[in-house]
């Protein structure tokens, strides 16, 4: 199995006990929803409804957090699913802009590594 495949969030079971039983933090750009998973790595979600804006808009707005969480200098500690949801406001903004609020999100969370 790809090493990527294994850390994406997949089946609607996972998103919905996210979506339900999970904690969020939202900053400027993104909600960053999580919870605890139970296994010793992490998966993600990045995610981008039709209030974003038409799909051009939305798929830039998966790849500006995609890219922002790329390159922060901290990861997200191992057990935990995480979903990036985009805000309304994101599609207009430069990758370090979200990169610096959804770094703000995660810290508040408490989700970096120690």
């Amino acid at each position: 199995m790809r090493k990527s495949y294994k850390l994406t969030l997949r089946n609607q079971r996972s998103f919905v006990a996210v979506y339900n039983r999970g904690k969020s933090k939202g900053c400027r750009f993104a909600v960053v929803l999580y919870k605890k998973n139970g296994l010793d790595y992490s998966r993600f979600a990045y995610v981008a409804s039709k209030k974003v804006g038409n799909s051009v808009q939305r798929n830039r707005a998966r790849r500006l957090m995609r890219e922002a969480y790329r390159t922060m200098d901290r990861r997200i500690a191992p057990g935990y699913d995480v979903i990036f949801v985009a805000r309304n406001g994101i599609t207009d903004c430069k990758c370090d802009e979200v990169r610096r609020a959804m770094f703000g999100a995660i810290r508040a969370a408490g989700l970096f590594e120690a």
